[in-house]
């Protein structure tokens, strides 16, 4: 099975489109910039204890105060409290915890007003992204990500991932972790790290060892709300996390971050550097590939299923509904059972696949077409839970109830993924009017006239809709591009962009920077 991880980055944003047989799986939007990702750890404030909730909220530089639960500050919280006193009183003189004198563990029925303190520094780890109205999520229970461990300091522990089911590679990578790792830190050992020396689990924990004593040196002189240590960004988590064997494509059209893509890939995957590429061609990498139009077609409130049926999905605060309809399907099989048990098997994969694209998170229900026979209603539950296995967010999944309902809760932490279906008409701005769409051929034709004639462009590029870069291409040697030829002697080149409006436009010149008319 082939994977793909195809990479648009602009001044503003970053996209990423993680595609299974050339189907989007995954997709995701990294503002450049952007600060409170997950993972991220801020010297933050404590601005107000609430003991009705057994909480605390924290002032890490957002514009609402992060929210910290009680159950949240971890058993080694006064630990983490007294370390970080003493580095920044500078009596802590360093990063590593040999010989540093763990606290105490705490209840964990206890309460907030016993631990902290107003207007105290504290570090916090960004939990969950702000959403909607609410700031970030916060924890005090501290971890740092590598390719195969998981760092997490105040501990002791070696934990292993549940996924690695042999006990024999479960007591290798326990006996090899347990005899590297530094006093005073815990260490969970990731599925990825299953049959994999010790040479590289040991350069993946100095690694994060060594990220650990950067975030050290900044707190020593760090002031409140101060980003302490950054998470790495999405797309090198992406490749963190998800990198395998059967990753075929890394395409990105940026050069700086083809670069750090490839260094990266390079420390972690040496093996795997060759599948990073640069798409230097002149169209849009999304919309070469045909990324643009499945984002498009999918991420509307009906999604279409193969076979004629389709889903609606509606989103509200409380929770995500997605309703399964079979459409045109319902006479296809031999009777009413049979087509809702095909409809709802299909829907069950799109519906997984929809998640993950749209990271939809919280509390998601889900109606199926209803079917009579409890084995078709275990069918159904266990192919969502088959569709959903690759999912890395935490979630669950319930069986179908006598109504036909299903409900499924999947971890969020970040905002929902959303790309805009409907446009306003890009002539008219939303007024439902437009002057004469056949005129947008004469201005096309006055700025390259312009551009030609004025200014000596040489080398231009007409980027346009399709239907209207149709209009100027077919015919021809009787075509209006032939025609402009035969009377400046410039050949224009014609780009389609389907992103763009009906009668949209614009030129390009011979670097490949926008002309300004």
């Amino acid at each position: 099975m082939s994977n793909e991880l195809i990479i648009n980055a602009n001044t503003e944003e970053v996209r990423i489109a993680l595609l299974r047989e050339k189907q989007i799986v995954e997709y995701h939007v990294e503002q450049k910039g952007n600060q409170f990702a997950v993972g991220d750890i801020y010297l933050g404030v404590i601005k107000k204890l609430v003991p009705g909730m057994n909480a605390a909220f924290v002032d890490v530089g957002y514009e609402k105060d992060g929210f910290l639960h009680y159950l949240d500050l971890g058993p080694n919280i006064r630990s983490l409290i007294k370390y970080t006193k003493e580095v920044i009183a500078k009596r802590q003189q360093s990063a590593f915890l040999k010989g540093f004198s763990l606290e105490p563990e705490t209840d964990k029925m206890g309460k907030i007003e016993e631990v902290l303190q107003k207007n105290t520094p504290i570090l916090v780890q960004i939990a969950k992204e702000p959403i909607s109205s609410k700031g970030p999520r916060l924890s005090c229970e501290l971890s740092l990500a590598g390719r195969y461990l998981v760092l997490v300091p105040f501990g002791d522990s070696v934990s292993i991932s549940k996924k690695i089911v042999s006990r024999e590679e479960r007591q290798r990578l326990a006996r090899l972790v347990s005899s590297v790792k530094p006093e005073n830190f815990g260490v969970i050992i990731r599925t990825v790290a299953e049959n994999v020396d010790l040479a590289e689990i040991e350069a993946d924990l100095q690694n994060l060892l060594a990220k650990w004593k950067e975030g050290f040196e900044n707190l020593r002189n760090a002031l409140p709300r101060q980003k302490i240590i950054g998470e790495v960004g999405r797309v090198s988590a992406i490749l963190r996390d998800m990198l395998n064997d059967n990753f075929d494509n890394i395409v990105v059209d940026d050069k700086l971050l083809f670069d750090e893509i490839k260094g990266y890939i390079k420390q972690i995957a040496p093996k795997q550097e060759k599948i990073v590429r640069l798409h230097n061609g002149k169209g849009k990498i999304f919309e070469v590939l045909g990324i643009e139009r499945q984002l498009k077609g999918l991420f509307g409130k009906n999604v279409p299923l193969p076979s004629g049926g389709y889903l609606v999905i509606e989103h509200t605060e409380a929770l995500h509904v997605i309703d399964v309809n079979s459409g045109s399907k319902s006479t296809s099989e031999e009777n009413q059972e049979a087509t809702a048990l095909n409809v709802n098997l299909e829907a069950a994969l799109e519906i997984a696949r929809q998640l993950r694209m749209r990271d939809m998170g919280g509390i998601v229900i889900v109606d199926f077409i209803d079917m009579k026979k409890a084995e078709n209603k275990r069918l159904v539950y266990q192919k969502m839970k088959e569709a959903m296995a690759d999912d890395r967010a935490k979630h669950t999944i319930l069986p179908l109830s006598r109504f036909g309902i299903m409900q499924i809760t999947r971890q969020r932490v970040r905002p929902e993924v959303n790309v805009a279906t409907l446009e306003d008409c890009p002539a008219c701005r939303g007024t439902g009017k437009i002057g004469a769409s056949i005129v947008i051929s004469d201005v096309i034709e006055q700025n390259l006239i312009y551009l030609i004639e004025k200014n000596n462009e040489k080398g231009i590029r007409l980027v346009l809709h399709p239907y209207l870069a149709a209009f100027f291409t077919k015919g021809g040697l009787l075509s209006k591009r032939w025609k402009w030829f035969f009377r400046y002697g410039r050949w224009v080149k014609i780009t389609t962009d389907s992103s763009l409006g009906i009668n949209e436009f614009y030129f390009k010149n011979k670097q490949d920077e926008n002309i300004e008319i």
